[in-house]
């Protein structure tokens, strides 16, 4: 299986695919999103695996974008705990660390922690495991990284502090993403869709009152804007179902309460 990621050996990316596929896999390591789409519909990946939302700093709107203008389809999701290490060349102590890179999603979930540590200068990096990978090739000292207990056991570096994120029970949600298109598959217990309403007051609401009549749970819905049409939004909704048969005549009364209508995907729910 060649499973893409944003990150190298060691990110919170590979801990997914490791955990979802097993680790006989050919992983392919991406420094950004953006390149992921382009992976699979070059046949160079099968799948990517991409973070869509965190407990902490909520949506990764650019990454609903990418799925929706790739038209890649949801076939799985995955919730990994987030354990955010601090995490320097062995023999250093935090008094001695200057600066301290990550990703900004990780800086960003442990800003509470540097607090106590005025010394020590946050800067925004590409991703967790990259920095760390740094710090160990050029033997870098004063420097520390945010990452993964994997990324230290990887790199062989010291962790100087574990769990460092400001809310402990912290999760990150992943999205498993294919090229192919999506199948009926009656196995399936959630859906994520995009839709458009109408301007008409109370069109949201309606389409809300549709998916309780259809025993739909409504776990999550986001807004982004219509670029092309000022102040008009879309709207991405997950849910889940015990029926299949629930979902499906939801999905066709809604088709015509909406100006439009796209399935990004029908997979299992993941287990917490």
């Amino acid at each position: 299986m060649k499973v893409a990621i944003q990150g190298i050996k060691g990110s919170f990316h590979h801990i997914v695919a490791e955990a979802y596929f097993g680790k006989n896999i050919d992983l392919i390591e991406c420094l950004s999103f953006s390149e992921l789409p382009n992976l699979l519909y070059t046949n160079k990946a099968e799948v990517v695996i991409m973070a869509i939302e965190n407990t902490i700093a909520g949506a990764i709107l650019p990454n609903y974008a990418l799925i929706d203008e790739h038209q890649l389809n949801i076939c799985g999701e995955f919730h990994l705990p987030i354990q955010h290490n601090l995490m320097v060349l062995n023999g250093q102590k935090i008094e001695d660390i200057k600066e301290v890179y990550s990703h900004p999603m990780a800086l960003l979930q442990c800003h509470k922690f540097f607090k106590d540590y005025p010394h020590i200068k946050l800067i925004e990096d590409k991703d967790t495991a990259s920095v760390a990978k740094r710090i160990r090739d050029k033997n870098l000292k004063g420097i520390g990284a945010i990452a993964s207990e994997l990324a230290a056991e990887t790199y062989d570096l010291t962790i100087l502090a574990s769990a460092i994120q400001t809310i402990k029970e912290n999760a990150t949600r992943f999205f498993i993403l294919t090229n192919s298109e999506a199948k009926n598959l009656v196995s399936a217990n959630k859906a994520s869709i995009k839709f458009i309403t109408s301007d008409d007051t109370g069109s949201l609401a309606q389409i809300l009152t549709i998916l309780a009549k259809h025993h739909l749970n409504l776990s999550k819905i986001q807004s982004m804007p219509v670029i092309e049409t000022p102040w008009k939004y879309a709207f991405f909704a997950d849910f889940i179902f015990n029926s299949y048969a629930d979902y499906y005549n939801a999905m066709n009364e809604i088709k015509d309460k909406v100006e439009m209508l796209k399935v990004l995907g029908e997979y299992t729910k993941s287990k917490r």
